[in-house]
């Protein structure tokens, strides 16, 4: 039986929600960790869909994380050959950078609960059609990307222009992070303590992003449930 590829690239980063609805959807995936040295496949043969987790790393230091290069090329491949595809933050960026994008600094550094906006072409993806005009999503990110050839600008805000993008109708990016859970929130508070001493009006303090914390993570749940959506019935549709 094939199965989704997650590709994890640091141990506070893991699938979280999205694989919780994996779970729901009984779609059997595997999780590759890259920061463990596991090492790429070499085809994609068996896999019905990758998908790619966040990081601190940036995309690009392929000198220092030898295994971003042959990473892209394994994306470029899923791209090409039509396989439902999706990165988070740093998986977002290494779509858009394998597929001709950029990787620049943000001109902040977003860390928190912020709210992002529907492009215009944004209001008429399936990805976002059952949403609001601007709902709140959680960021942690210094670095964004710019968008690839063909990509539909889907989602922005007044700190990252570039928060949301598709291509077709199987690959799908994000900036922000639709997959955190309230331990997830909790844990990167302390992992990554060092992100929070920046002077950004746009990063939040510890207890302004765990305050009320379940039920903000209940919203961002039943909002990321419906972004995911459209794109887990393509991977679906291509079940064997």
């Amino acid at each position: 039986m094939s199965e989704i590829l997650i590709l994890q690239h640091a141990e506070f980063e893991g699938p979280g929600f999205f694989g919780e609805l994996l779970r729901e959807h009984e779609l059997p995936f595997r999780v590759l960790r890259l920061d463990r040295g596991e090492a790429l496949p070499g085809t994609l043969e068996g896999i019905r869909a990758l998908v790619m987790m966040g990081g601190p790393m940036s995309v690009n230091d392929e000198d220092q994380y030898p295994w971003l290069g042959p990473e892209m090329a394994l994306i470029r491949q899923a791209v090409t050959t039509g396989l439902p595809t999706l990165g988070h933050c740093l998986g977002g960026q290494l779509i858009a950078r394998a597929l001709g994008g950029t990787i620049s600094r943000n001109p902040v550094k977003e860390i928190g609960w912020h709210a992002v906006e529907k492009t215009p072409a944004g209001m008429d993806s399936p990805y976002l059609h059952a949403l609001l005009q601007r709902f709140e999503l959680f960021h942690w990110h210094g670095e964004t990307f710019s968008l690839p050839e063909g990509a539909v600008h889907l989602l922005g805000n007044e700190n990252c222009t570039n928060q949301a993008f598709s291509i077709g109708g199987h690959v799908l990016g994000f900036q922000c992070h639709p997959e955190v859970t309230a331990r997830m929130v909790r844990d990167w508070c302390c992992d990554m303590a060092e992100d929070l001493e920046s002077l950004s009006p746009a990063v939040q303090t510890p207890q302004t992003m765990q305050q009320d914390l379940e039920s903000r993570i209940q919203g961002l749940h039943e909002t990321a449930r419906a972004i995911y959506a459209p794109w887990l019935a393509r991977v679906h549709a291509g079940t064997t």
